[in-house]
């Protein structure tokens, strides 16, 4: 049986447009995803919307419709990103619409109170409602304001429903510790640790109705009471594997599969603590690993629709290509450290990187196709293979660590070197001479499944572009990742220019 792999992002407020931010998260998860398939992994891959927050109901009362039209029309937009952005995920949940999840959660909170790990009680502390989160006051900024939003927190003081997270301590930690649980990269594994060692605390997991403006999944037998988002929103993703609805596919899909969380940095705690301590009080398996992405900024700040320096994902893809937008975020964008967008670093990496090493090397190869005859010649050894061989295992260990720029970076670097060869080879002189057409077809054979073989590599990426690509070269798609595994299919069709400049 084919290793089985869950994969989901984590799920966005809808109280505004999607930005470049969470796009970068789409894209991201979507390439990994890709990439287990190219390897004959059974992925189910996730994404969806966060719906029932109080954030979203303020941002409807601001814009004076009800809060279900307003989630309803964003909550649409973020569903629409799948054509511009390229994406090819299995399902997408909503939290406040979706009839799988209310069930999964009641069930869910149930399954918690069965095993004496929620209780009621007075509970007074400083409340973000971008973060849909209490702090503490060491936990703020030196100024007092929440340290993702720069904002000051609420006070707030109600009797709500809390969960015994102080009861899981140990056992997160031997999980988080022993790897058990992975979060990578190890930076966040550490701050996971630390949060562990500050002492954990029972948390919140519901508010009162009249704070919740009426909005959200009510407790169960408890109508003065509406579950805490993040309670909800966590459990989106065993909903979508079948919690509560469908035995056979949840046993499938989560206790049967290595169970993946793409997620930025700045909920962390929510997916590396509350989580699984909610998961583990439930009965239920936990996550095998948590990915974490540093943020996408603009001018050093982290791009947040309540920061108002949002990028717009659906216009850059349909002004750049698909592609272009995808490359960026892949390679220039980091998994590990924060990355500053900008439009200019965007067309200097279509022109400088896509065209002029990409697209260059396509262009040339099909004309080297067309001197012999408009058709890949038959294979042959070809001093390419080793490297380009090579490369597949460089491209697979560094998805596998997390580090997709460090993929594109070996594959840009070998599209460079096959660039390098076709200017030493210069076998266009070898096609006007008649005794050189062994060596010309040996060449251009090696240089075609080269470029095979890196278009085959690229398809998690740039999944338009590598089709473009076999199609422009003849060349056949289904063919194994092996040097010399690709049947001569030709002609070869220069095709549309892959990568136009502005």
């Amino acid at each position: 049986m084919n290793e089985r792999i869950f994969i989901s992002t984590a799920i966005p407020y809808v109280n505004a447009a999607p930005h470049l931010g969470f796009a970068a998260e789409l894209v991201l998860t979507d390439a990994l995803a890709r990439h287990h398939r190219e390897r004959g992994r059974e992925v189910f891959a996730l994404t969806g919307t966060d719906e029932n927050s109080l954030k979203n109901a303020r941002a409807a009362e601001a814009a004076g419709v009800p809060v279900a039209q307003l989630v309803a029309q964003n909550a649409a937009l973020f569903q629409a990103l799948a054509e511009p952005l390229g994406l090819g995920f299995d399902d997408f949940i909503r939290t406040s619409a979706d009839p799988r999840h209310r069930p999964g959660v009641e069930a869910l909170w149930r399954a918690c109170l069965a095993r004496g790990d929620l209780y009621r009680r007075r509970y007074r502390g400083l409340y973000c409602v971008g973060c849909e989160a209490f702090y503490t006051p060491a936990e703020l900024d030196p100024e007092g304001l929440c340290p993702e939003h720069r904002r000051p927190p609420e006070v707030v003081e109600e009797e709500n429903w809390f969960f015994r997270l102080s009861r899981f301590a140990d056992q997160l930690a031997e999980l988080i510790t022993s790897d058990r649980l992975r979060i990578r990269p190890e930076a966040h594994k550490n701050a996971a640790l630390a949060f562990l060692q500050s002492g954990l605390q029972d948390i919140s997991v519901s508010r009162s109705v009249a704070r919740a403006r009426g909005w959200g999944i009510g407790v169960p037998d408890d109508p003065t009471q509406v579950i805490y988002v993040w309670f909800d929103a966590l459990a989106n993703y065993i909903n979508a594997a079948g919690y509560a609805h469908d035995d056979a596919r949840f046993e499938a899909r989560w206790h049967g599969a290595r169970r993946v969380h793409v997620l930025g940095k700045g909920v962390l705690r929510f997916h590396a603590i509350y989580w699984p301590a909610i998961l583990l009080s439930a009965g239920l398996p936990v996550p095998d690993e948590l990915l974490v992405h540093a943020y996408v900024t603009v001018e050093g700040d982290k791009i947040g629709k309540s920061l108002g320096n949002t990028v717009d994902p659906v216009r850059l893809a349909h002004a750049y290509g698909t592609d272009v937008l995808r490359y960026f975020l892949l390679r220039h964008v980091r998994t590990t450290h924060d990355s500053d967008f900008t439009e200019a670093a965007l067309v200097r990496a279509r022109d400088a990187e896509l065209a002029d090493q990409l697209g260059n090397l396509v262009r040339r190869v099909a004309g080297l196709c067309r001197s012999t005859g408009g058709r890949v010649p038959e294979p042959g050894p070809s001093p390419l293979a080793e490297p380009t061989q090579a490369l597949l295992c460089t491209v697979d260990a560094a998805v596998q660590a997390f580090l997709p720029h460090q993929a594109l970076e070996a594959i840009f670097a070998h599209l460079a070197a096959l660039n390098r060869y076709v200017a030493e080879e210069a076998p266009w002189r070898l096609a006007r001479d008649p005794e050189a057409q062994e060596r010309l077809h040996r060449i251009v054979y090696g240089l075609a499944e080269a470029t095979r073989l890196t278009a085959c590599s690229l398809k998690p990426f740039l999944p338009v572009s590598s089709a473009r690509i076999l199609a422009q070269l003849g060349l056949d798609p289904g063919a194994p990742p092996v040097f010399g595994a690709g049947r001569a299919v030709g002609p070869a069709d220069p095709g549309a220019v892959l990568f136009p400049k502005g």
